[in-house]
């Protein structure tokens, strides 16, 4: 039987990071969601499909194939057979991904392949709906959060250190408002599950968040 740790949260939280220091420290694999609709919002913009007509993407969508395969121990997203970890970062695929990701058939397709994922191995799994929707019996289900103000510092930062120039206002209504969305759209909406351990990771270290977890984990 494989062990499945769910943790959902909205932007900003730290999933992804915190994912991969609890997958790492028990020899799971870590399952980026994200990173596969990202991939299938790259295909999107690559097809030149309109992102205002959900029918154009759903119909689209059946043409990707996505895939999360191992590669020197770093987990590497393919699509259609090429590696595009390396194209699938940036804001324009997040500003896609944010649109392709709210049409059904996307999200079934999607979340076939990780529940397929799950059965097969033992996986840490992020996203927004992965304790509700994906892994719903998962055997420890976290929701990670934190303030808006803190995820949007977090962010600034992050910009920052890589020269890019940005505004701290600017980030945090983005924030605001992505929250928003993702907790009122009518497809697997962010919320918690009834039986997620809620953890706040606005005054921890990543370690700390880490280690609280990891506790959890029987």
């Amino acid at each position: 039987m494989s062990y499945n740790i769910a943790i959902d949260g909205p932007a900003g939280a730290g999933k992804s990071t915190i994912a991969k220091l609890v997958a790492k420290n028990k020899g799971y694999i870590y399952v980026d969601t994200g990173a596969m609709y990202r991939a299938m919002a790259l295909f999107m913009l690559n097809e030149k499909v309109d992102l205002d007509r959900t029918d154009l993407i759903a119909e689209k969508s059946k043409d990707a194939d996505i895939s999360i395969r191992y590669e020197d121990g770093v987990q590497c997203v393919f699509l259609n057979g090429q590696n595009v970890d390396g194209l699938i970062r940036t804001e324009e695929v997040s500003a896609a991904a944010s649109k392709s990701s709210v049409v059904q058939e996307v999200r079934a397709k999607l979340t076939s392949l990780q529940k397929k994922l799950a059965a097969e191995q033992d996986v840490v799994m992020d996203g927004r709906d992965i304790g509700t929707k994906v892994l719903p019996n998962a055997d420890l289900k976290i929701f990670l959060t934190a303030s808006v103000e803190v995820r949007a510092k977090r962010r600034y930062d992050e910009l920052c250190a890589k020269g890019v120039d940005c505004d701290l206002k600017a980030i945090q209504d983005e924030i605001a408002e992505r929250d928003h969305r993702d907790m009122t759209r009518a497809e697997a909406p962010l919320v918690q599950a009834e039986d997620a351990i809620l953890v706040d990771s606005s005054d921890l270290t990543i370690e700390q968040v880490a280690d609280k977890i990891l506790s959890y984990v029987k």
